[in-house]
């Protein structure tokens, strides 16, 4: 499943750089709309983020585009990979991370 975001002065460290934590979260929110969208009657939280690699500096105004699909069905969790691409250069990978989710119904 694909998601975007905009990246907003608001989310700026005082490098000029995207702050890692918003990706981060951003990220958690995509992965976690994925999943309950794969599975809606289950109830899912996060338990890991493994591999997390910030690739490239995130500026202002770019668009992000989040790439997040299934990797791994385990008896109770999920795992997906999210690879994170520059909106205008759709092929250049600015982050990636796999995140597990687990069923807790």
């Amino acid at each position: 499943m694909k998601h975007t975001k905009l990246v907003l002065p608001e989310f700026m460290n005082n490098q000029g750089s995207l702050f890692g934590g918003y990706l981060l979260k951003w990220v958690d929110e995509v992965a976690y709309i994925t999943v309950s969208m794969d599975y809606p009657d289950n109830r899912f939280v996060t338990i890991a983020l493994d591999n997390v690699v910030f690739k490239h500096a995130i500026q202002l105004g770019q668009i992000l585009i989040f790439d997040v699909h299934e990797t791994r069905m385990g008896n109770s969790s999920v795992e997906y990979q999210v690879d994170v691409f520059d909106g205008k250069e759709q092929t250049k990978v600015l982050f990636t991370t796999k995140i597990t989710f687990v069923n807790i119904d």
